[in-house]
């Protein structure tokens, strides 16, 4: 029985970056035999094992051989013959397959250190085209490695667009596709990972609404960058910059959805956009099963960016009614995370990176201050059902006249 460190401890340990998991292969040894060293199993598919002490995972080497479509289609060979270096040849990238034995002796038979050297994401071998999800995880380790100079091989770039041509990608499931894009979208450059995917043609297979604005005209008086697939993009930098979290970079990335679908006559105008992206993120988040509360916050983004992009212009009565259908009275965290991508939005235009937006801080300030309101006066007047949910409403209302000088909300 051999042990090595595999994957990622090693690649991130050779870029001098900390990491937070280590994987670990066994050599030469059974599941029985793991069993009977105290290791506990926790594998489906195939031999994975709890180490008794440390709880880490120990995956016994494997081969596997492509038998159906999908990701699920393989046969596993967990035979204690298996060399590391066997195991190692499954692996996506070259980045990806080194090991280092008890010893701390690196196996790197396909030159990943050299790849890391030049800053390349390069597949392992041509079984790469075997398994579809390697196109997703090999567009989120070039969002995750863009800032130190990584680029993906162009013979990998050709495998992965012979992967989208296949249509070997229609075997994916929803789970396994939302799972690599929730990551990516963590990651330091998520927009990197959807303009990955639209150099080797996967974007408009999987995700045509996003590869659908590319090339839809905006007026450049308001968007230098003039594209609005572009504009998306440096709207979802933006977000990540500003360390906003998944939910709200979600909804960067689909709030603009609806542009796809402006009627030609009226470009490079959007007007009626937000109601025409609702039906396109409704349809996108249920195809992937977004979990429920990252779709609840696209859908109040998409509709109502442009309200908080008007924020100052807006009459107390108005603001009070977007307040009211954003639910901001019993969800204000959800308020707040849609004026952090209306932020985003705003910022991710060419030449206005890092122009002030108080529009956001304005409506969040307004939602607090009404959400701290004292309502016993309302509530002790005896009033109940329908006139009550009124007179609450115009005690905010009065309220909100009171204090919509900016000063006094600053």
């Amino acid at each position: 029985m051999q042990v090595y460190r595999v994957g990622g401890a090693i690649r991130d340990r050779l870029l001098g970056l900390t990491t937070k998991d280590t994987d670990w292969v066994v050599t030469g040894s059974t599941p029985e035999q793991m069993v009977s060293a105290g290791y506990l199993p926790i594998g489906k598919d195939f031999p994975v094992f709890l180490h008794p002490d440390t709880k880490q995972e120990y995956a016994l080497a494997r081969t596997e051989r492509k038998v159906s479509r999908g990701y699920a289609g393989f046969n596993f060979n967990t035979d204690p013959a298996i060399t590391i270096q066997q195991d190692l040849a499954r692996r996506d990238l070259t980045i990806n397959a080194i090991a280092e034995d008890e010893q701390g002796q690196l196996i790197d038979p396909y030159h990943g250190q050299q790849d890391i050297q030049q800053r390349l994401l390069r597949h392992v071998s041509a079984a790469f085209v075997e398994d579809p999800v390697r196109v997703l995880r090999v567009a989120r380790f070039a969002a995750r490695f863009y800032q130190l100079g990584f680029q993906i091989a162009p013979e990998t770039r050709q495998l992965m667009k012979q992967i989208a041509d296949s249509g070997e990608l229609d075997a994916l499931v929803p789970e396994r596709v939302w799972t690599e894009m929730n990551k990516a979208l963590a990651e330091p450059d998520p927009q990197v990972f959807f303009t990955s995917l639209r150099v080797c043609g996967v974007l408009k297979t999987l995700f045509p609404e996003i590869d659908n604005l590319f090339g839809v005209p905006q007026s450049a008086s308001y968007h230098p960058e003039v594209d609005t697939g572009i504009h998306v993009m440096l709207a979802l930098k933006k977000s990540a910059e500003l360390n906003y979290d998944n939910d709200v970079r979600f909804a960067v990335l689909t709030h603009d959805l609806g542009k796809a679908s402006t009627p030609a006559n009226i470009l490079p105008s959007h007007h009626g956009h937000e109601q025409r992206g609702i039906k396109l993120t409704r349809n996108f988040c249920a195809q992937w099963r977004v979990p429920k509360a990252t779709t609840e916050l696209a859908l109040m983004t998409c509709e109502f960016h442009t309200h908080i992009h008007r924020a100052y212009e807006m009459k107390p009565s108005t603001l009070l009614k977007l307040f009211m259908r954003t639910d901001s009275f019993r969800r204000p965290e959800r308020f707040r995370k849609m004026t952090q991508a209306c932020l985003s939005d705003a910022r991710g235009r060419t030449n206005f990176e890092d122009d002030p937006y108080p529009q956001a801080a304005y409506a969040w300030k307004l939602v607090e201050q009404l959400n701290a309101l004292d309502l016993k006066p309302v509530l002790d007047s005896g009033l109940k059902g329908k006139q009550l949910g009124q007179a609450i409403q115009e005690f905010r209302l009065h309220y909100l006249k009171s204090i919509i000088e900016p000063e006094k909300i600053t």
